[in-house]
C-alpha cells in the first residue's frame, strides 16, 4: 500500500502551505521514504473522518494512520530508525522545545506580517472559514491583525536564539539538519509559499541557513509553487 499525506493546499492544489505538513514532507526526504502527496482544504474535514481528526497532516502508512506532524515525526523514527530526526529520551525532549518556540514565537510574528497574503493565497471555498476562525482566535478582524511593520519587529526579537545557534554551526541540528531544523523551517517555507515579503535580511545568518534549507533534498523548498508563480493571483 502507497504511503499517503493528506496535505493542505491553496487556490491551486499545488500550491502546498502548511507549515506542519512541510515539516513532515522534509522529514520523510531526510528518511529517503517515497510519499503520495494527496491535497486537501480547510473545508474538506469529511476526507479525514477515516483518521478521526479535522486536520492535516496526517500520514497513512500501510496500515496505520498517524496525525500531527510532531507526532509523525515520533513515528517515523519508531519505524524507520535509520537518519534519526528527534532522537530519543532527553534529546526527543530538547527537540519538543523547538516545536513550542516554532509555534508560539516564530508563528504569531509572522502571521501578523503575511496574513492577508495568507488569505488571498486560500482556496474562495476555504476563506469564510478561515477568517471566521482566525478571526475568533485573534480577537479582531484580519485587517486589525494585519501590521506588517509590527510582526517584523516582532520576528526580529524572536529570532535571537536562532542566530545565536547558527553562529555555532550551519544547522539547529549541527553540521547537518535533522528534526528541529525540519520544525522551525516549516514556519519559513509556509510564509515563502504564500507572500513574497523578506521576513530576513541577506546579511542574517538565518537567511544564510535558509538558504541551505531550501536546497535540501534536491530543492524540495526551492521547487515548491509558490503564489507568486500562479499568473493574477499575488496582488
Amino acid at each position: 500500500m502507497a504511503r499517503v499525506l493528506y496535505d493542505l493546499c491553496g487556490i491551486d492544489e499545488g500550491l502546498r502551505f502548511s507549515p506542519y505538513c512541510w515539516r513532515v514532507r522534509y522529514a520523510l526526504a531526510h528518511k529517503g521514504l517515497d510519499v503520495e502527496t494527496r491535497p486537501w482544504r480547510f473545508t474538506e474535514k469529511e476526507a479525514l473522518t477515516f483518521a478521526g481528526h479535522d486536520k492535516v497532516p496526517v500520514l497513512v502508512d500501510g496500515d496505520v494512520t498517524v496525525v500531527d506532524s510532531y507526532d509523525i515525526l515520533r513515528y517515523l523514527d519508531r519505524t524507520y530508525p535509520e537518519a534519526p530526526l528527534l532522537g530519543d529520551g532527553m534529546a526527543e525532549s530538547r527537540a519538543r522545545f523547538f516545536k513550542y518556540y516554532a509555534e508560539r514565537s516564530l508563528a504569531p510574528a509572522m502571521m501578523r506580517t503575511i496574513v492577508m497574503d495568507l488569505l488571498n493565497a486560500i482556496h474562495p471555498k476555504d476563506r469564510a472559514y478561515f477568517r471566521e476562525t482566525r478571526e475568533k482566535r485573534f480577537g479582531r478582524t484580519l485587517e486589525e491583525f494585519h501590521s506588517p511593520a509590527k510582526g517584523l519587529t516582532q520576528l526580529d526579537a524572536a529570532l535571537e536564539p536562532l542566530r545565536a545557534c547558527l553562529g555555532d554551526a550551519d544547522f539547529v541540528d549541527g553540521s547537518a539538519p535533522a528534526g528541529a531544523d525540519y520544525i522551525l523551517f516549516g514556519n519559513f517555507l509556509w510564509a515563502r509559499v504564500v507572500s513574497s515579503a523578506d521576513l530576513v535580511s541577506n546579511a542574517d545568518p538565518v537567511h544564510a541557513w535558509l538558504e541551505r534549507m531550501l536546497d535540501l533534498h534536491d530543492g524540495l523548498g526551492r521547487n515548491a509553487m509558490r503564489i507568486t508563480d500562479i499568473q493574477g493571483a499575488y496582488r
